[in-house]
Order: C-alpha cells, then sequence, then structure tokens
C-alpha cells in the first residue's frame, strides 16, 4: 500500500502540478506553480507552504529584531513541523475532528482583541505584511485542530494517582520553591534510532560544543532553531513558566537554587542529549482568586437551525425573563443544550478562567443579577445570568490543583515527543526537495 501511495503521489508531482501558462496556435509553454517537496502518507507538504512558514518566520524575526540560523537549518526545522503538523490532521481527519467556521470568527476575534485590534485591522495587519488572509485564516483553524488533536491523544497516555497528588502536596507543604517560577530554555540533540558508539560520541560533541558556545554568550534562541530536534525547535526552544516540581526531575534537580542565565548540560535522556538554560525567574504567586456564580442557557446551531435562529429564539426567552413571563431557571431545563440544564443551567461557583473565551469575557462586563444579551462562543449561543461574585482564599484547592496540573506537565511533554515520534515511525514519509547544501 505505501508503495502504492508513494508511486500514485510521485506521478502527481511529475505531471499534474506543472500546468500550461500560456497557450497559442503555435506553441505552449509550460510554467512551474508548486511541486510536492514531502510525501506523508496519502497527503503532501507543498514547496510553497515550506516557502511561505519560512517567510513568515523571517518577517516576525525582523520585527523582533531577532537574529536566525542559516536558511538552510531553518527550512529542515519548517519541513519537520510541517511533517508533524501533516501527520496530525490526517489523524484528526480519521477521528472527525472539525472546526466551524462559527468557531473559527469567534476565535479571530479573540486574537483581534487580546491584541487590541478590531477583527478588520487584524485582517489588514496581515495583508500588509504581504500574505494572504484566507491562507492565514485557515492556518489558524489548522492549530485548532492540531491542537485538540494532540491534547487528546497525549491525554489518553497520562495516568496521574491520588497517591502521586498527595505525595507531591506533602512535598510542597515541606519547602517554599512552589512559590519560583523558572522559564526555561531547551535544546535537544537527538539520538538516531539505531546509533553506535561513534555517532553517540558525534553527538555528545555537538551537545558539548553548543553548551561551549551558549556559556561564551551566543544567541540561544538562534541555536535551538537551527539544532534542536524538539518540538518547540522553532519558538527558539521556550518551554515557559514552570515551577520546579513541574519540570522533569533531572531538570529540576539541576536549577533549584540556581541563577538566571545558567547553563546546564547534556542531559542525557531517552530522546537524546538535553541541554538546559534558565532564562528568567519569576517569585510568589498570588492564590486569592475571584469565582462568579452564574447560570446560562445554550442553544447549538445545527444544519436545521441556523445562527440567526438560534440567537433570536435565546432573544425571546430573555424578553420573557424581563417581562416576568417566565423565570432563567424554567427556560434553562426546557430548551438549554448544555449539560447544566437539568439544574435549570446553574454553573455553580468557578473561575471565570474555566470558561470558554467569550464566555469569559461576557461576565467580565457583568453586574450581579444581571443577565448578558445573547452571543457566541465556540460551543453555541448563550445567554447568562450572573447572581455572586466572591473573592476567596485558594490556596489548598489551588496547591491540589496545581499539583495535579504539575504531574501531568511534566509527564506532558514526554508522552507528546514520545507519541509523535511513534506517529512518525509508523508512517510513511519521503522528502523529494531538500535544502541545499
Amino acid at each position: 500500500m505505501k508503495h502504492h501511495i508513494k508511486n500514485l503521489l510521485k506521478v502527481i508531482t511529475l505531471s499534474t502540478l506543472f500546468v500550461l501558462s500560456t497557450m497559442s496556435l503555435s506553441h505552449a509553454e509550460e510554467k512551474l506553480l508548486d511541486r510536492v517537496s514531502v510525501i506523508v502518507n496519502d497527503g503532501v507538504v507543498l514547496e510553497s507552504e515550506i516557502v511561505s512558514l519560512v517567510k513568515s518566520i523571517k518577517d516576525q524575526a525582523e520585527q523582533n529584531n531577532q537574529s536566525l540560523p542559516s536558511d538552510n537549518a531553518l527550512r529542515i526545522q519548517v519541513t519537520e513541523k510541517l511533517i508533524n503538523d501533516t501527520l496530525i490532521m490526517q489523524i484528526g481527519e480519521r477521528m472527525g475532528i472539525q472546526v466551524s467556521d462559527a468557531e473559527l470568527d469567534q476565535t479571530m476575534s479573540n486574537m483581534a482583541k487580546e491584541n487590541k485590534m478590531t477583527l478588520e485591522q487584524l485582517r489588514q495587519s496581515v495583508v500588509n505584511k504581504g500574505s494572504s488572509y484566507e491562507k492565514y485564516r485557515e492556518s489558524i483553524r489548522t492549530e485548532l485542530i492540531s491542537g485538540q488533536v494532540s491534547r487528546g491523544s497525549v491525554r489518553r497516555r497520562i495516568y496521574i494517582s491520588p497517591q502521586e497528588v498527595n505525595n507531591l502536596l506533602s512535598s510542597m507543604k515541606e519547602q517554599t520553591l512552589n512559590d519560583v517560577d523558572y522559564n526555561l530554555g531547551h535544546i535537544l540533540i537527538e539520538f538516531p534510532a539505531v546509533a553506535n558508539a561513534e555517532e553517540m560520541v558525534v553527538q555528545k560533541d555537538k551537545a558539548d560544543k553548543i553548551i561551549s558556545l551558549l556559556n561564551s554568550g551566543s544567541d540561544f534562541t538562534k541555536i535551538a532553531m537551527s539544532s534542536s530536534g524538539a518540538s518547540n525547535a522553532l519558538t527558539g526552544g521556550d518551554l515557559g513558566w514552570k515551577n520546579i516540581n513541574e519540570m522533569p526531575t533531572l531538570f529540576s534537580e539541576l536549577v533549584e537554587g540556581k541563577s538566571k542565565g545558567d547553563v546546564f548540560g547534556p542531559i542525557r535522556t531517552g530522546l537524546g542529549l538535553s541541554i538546559v538554560k534558565i532564562l528568567d525567574i519569576r517569585g510568589r504567586q498570588i492564590v486569592e482568586i475571584e469565582e462568579v456564580k452564574a447560570s446560562h442557557i445554550l442553544i447549538k446551531p445545527s444544519v436545521i437551525l441556523s445562527e440567526a435562529k438560534a440567537e433570536s429564539m435565546l432573544q425571546d426567552m430573555l424578553d420573557k425573563i424581563n417581562a416576568d413571563e417566565a423565570t432563567f431557571e424554567a427556560l434553562a431545563k426546557e430548551h438549554s443544550e448544555g449539560p447544566t440544564s437539568v439544574q435549570g443551567g446553574n454553573l455553580g461557583w468557578a473561575e471565570a478562567q474555566i470558561y470558554d473565551p467569550a464566555f469569559k469575557e461576557a461576565l467580565a462586563t457583568m453586574k450581579v443579577d444581571e443577565y448578558h444579551k445573547p452571543f457566541r462562543s465556540s460551543f453555541g449561543w448563550h445567554i447568562i445570568e450572573l447572581t455572586g461574585r466572591r473573592i476567596v482564599d485558594a490556596t489548598e484547592k489551588m496547591n491540589e490543583n496545581r499539583a495535579y496540573q504539575m504531574l501531568y506537565n511534566r509527564k506532558y511533554d514526554v508522552e507528546q515527543a514520545q507519541w509523535i515520534k511513534e506517529t512518525r515511525d509508523e508512517a510513511y514519509i519521503e522528502v523529494l526537495v531538500t535544502a541545499n547544501k
């Protein structure tokens, strides 16, 4: 089957991606519009996709006054990312995961607001950079689907027992290090799938050379982008902010009590040799949080129920509530499609941060005992009744949640890397166009 796919796609590569650009009675001139650069199972990565992502990264780096590795090194990393993206999207297609236009529009609107822009201003900023807004919009859809597939696939591989949580909570109570977060950078020098002693020495020498360069002041981001085999290479190896309990044990033992700018490694793991740098350190986290108590009615648009009709139905319900012709609770029990409908739409006390971005934003604008007009989230159309706000000491709850999340994050990075590796090992991948030597 794989050989059949390979031969079929090569035929496509040679025959269908060449088109006649001009034609007259006497001759026709062939012009190459695009070509297949990588075959990934029954899909492909096009040369135009690689060129477009490389250009996007270069444009972003120029705006941020950031240096980049060589074009060849950058192309290799971009190609690896697009191969992974293609594999993940193929899994998403088999799983039936989709992001509707309405969900995508809501995400785009939220992105614009986070950047203090209107949706039109966001669109214009993309166009001004010489990019297609439609392609940019579809890339966001791809990222949303990819995120759902990755989280769903990796989550199933992670088990955290109550005893693990209790053990970590006990450890946290005995120390104050849980109030310190580290922003780590990571470079992974991968081992070949089957490596001999000589190859292992070559990789060790490469890692030692990188550490020497970093200690002499070389740019960590640039080296990570050109040399790292980790999935976050294109973001400069940035692991984000992590508590010491959240890191892989090998990392936490090294960084505890160390200073910003310190470099550690090479650390041998199952995937290769890791090099870690402390990019920054920050202090204590606030454990007081605001909780809201709210109820909602959810109507989900469908093939037979339009967006406009769903919004109109909710507005009619709101009019009845304001006219004292019906109660919010009764209408929620009768019409809401959410799992809380049996409780009259009651969501109970919760931190607003847990909700969908559009839902969270709606709550932020409300006063107690107020109703919110119909609005769209990624789940459908809602109206909200806000019945309370309170500030609570969430230390105990926060520590328990943090302990679980720390264990999850600690396992997630390892399981995600292993999942991607297994997915690639099971796939048919052939690179047809490589970087220039």
